[in-house]
C-alpha cells in the first residue's frame, strides 16, 4: 500500500464528512466547529471555502444542483445558486447536527449529537427530499458513520461512546436487527466515520487512535493503515475509478497537535469505492 498523503494542507478545528461529488469531479468535506464548507478538485488543484452560520455536520451534493447541509438546528439547502433555505428546523438547545449520509434511495440519513456529549442526548433521522422526517435511532450518544453494503441490503452505523460498528438488515427503507459487526478494543481511540468499498469491507477512521481500519462484511479485521494524525474523523474514495481513500483530520481538543492535524489527507489508490448517490436521486 502507498504512503499516504496531503491532499489540502487545512488547519480545520474539526474536519469531517468527506463526500466524493461525480457530477462536479471535486471532494465535498466540512469543518463543522470553523463553520466552513470545502471543495477541492484533485486534477486542478481548485478549492472553495463556503462558510455557514451555524456550525455544519456534514454537507452532501444534490441531484440538481448545490448541496444538503446538516446544520446546528437542522437540515438545510443551498441551491445551485447558492440560495440557502430550510428543509427541516428542529433547533433544540445544546444540541447540533454531525455526521450525516446519502442512502441508496436518495434521502438523507443525518444525526445529531449534544456539545457536552451527553449520553443519549441525540438521534439518527431520516430525511426525504419533500422535508418528511422520520426517527431510526433515538437516545444516540455521538452519531457517526453511516454507510451501505453493496447491494443496499445492510446498513452500517457508528455511534462512538460505544465503540461499536454496529449492523442492520434494512425492512424497507427502516433499519431493523441492530447487532455488532466489530468493536473496537479500549485504548485503540473510538470509531468515528465509515465507508464501504467495492469489496463490501468497512473502511472506519480512528478518533484518537491514529488509524484507518478496515473490516471484512463478516467483522474480521484485515487491514490496519496507521496515520500521522492522532484524530482522524472520516473517510471516503474519490478520484479517477473511485481508488483514492480520502481522510479529514481534526485538531480541536489536542494541546499539541500534529501539523497536519486539520488537513486532508489522501492515500492513493487504496482500493476501490461505490459510487456515490445524490440526495433526491
Amino acid at each position: 500500500m502507498t504512503t499516504v498523503e496531503v491532499a489540502v494542507r487545512e488547519s480545520a478545528a474539526l474536519g469531517e464528512g468527506p463526500t466524493w461529488d461525480p457530477a462536479t469531479g471535486r471532494l465535498i468535506w466540512v469543518d463543522i466547529l470553523g463553520s466552513r464548507i470545502h471543495t477541492y478538485e484533485s486534477g486542478s488543484n481548485c478549492r472553495t471555502v463556503l462558510a455557514t452560520e451555524q456550525h455544519v455536520g456534514a454537507a452532501k451534493p444534490r441531484k440538481d444542483g448545490g448541496l444538503v447541509v446538516n446544520l446546528r438546528d437542522g437540515v438545510a439547502l443551498y441551491g445551485p445558486d447558492g440560495a440557502f433555505s430550510w428543509l427541516v428546523r428542529d433547533p433544540v438547545p445544546g444540541r447540533r447536527g454531525n455526521d450525516a449520509a446519502v442512502a441508496p434511495d436518495g434521502s438523507l440519513w443525518a444525526g445529531t449529537m449534544r456539545y457536552d456529549e451527553r449520553t443519549g442526548g441525540g438521534n439518527l433521522f431520516r430525511v426525504t427530499p419533500d422535508g418528511t422526517t422520520t426517527e431510526l435511532f433515538s437516545a444516540v450518544s455521538v452519531s457517526n458513520g453511516t454507510g451501505w453494503s453493496p447491494d443496499g441490503s445492510l446498513v452500517y452505523y457508528i455511534d462512538s461512546p460505544t465503540r461499536r460498528i454496529d449492523v442492520c438488515r434494512l425492512d424497507g427503507q427502516l433499519p431493523v436487527d441492530r447487532r455488532p459487526l466489530a468493536t473496537i478494543e479500549e485504548g485503540a481511540g473510538f470509531p468515528d466515520g465509515l465507508t464501504v468499498d467495492a469489496d463490501g469491507c468497512v473502511w472506519v477512521a480512528l478518533w484518537d487512535g491514529a488509524q484507518l481500519r478496515r473490516y471484512t462484511p463478516a467483522g474480521d479485521l484485515d487491514r490496519t493503515l496507521d496515520l500521522p494524525v492522532r484524530r482522524p474523523t472520516a473517510c471516503t474514495f474519490g478520484g479517477p475509478g473511485l481508488r483514492d481513500l480520502y481522510i479529514t483530520t481534526a485538531r480541536t481538543g489536542l494541546a499539541r497537535p500534529h501539523p497536519l492535524s486539520g488537513s486532508l489527507l489522501v492515500l492513493p489508490d487504496a482500493g476501490e469505492g461505490l459510487p456515490g448517490v445524490a440526495f433526491g436521486s
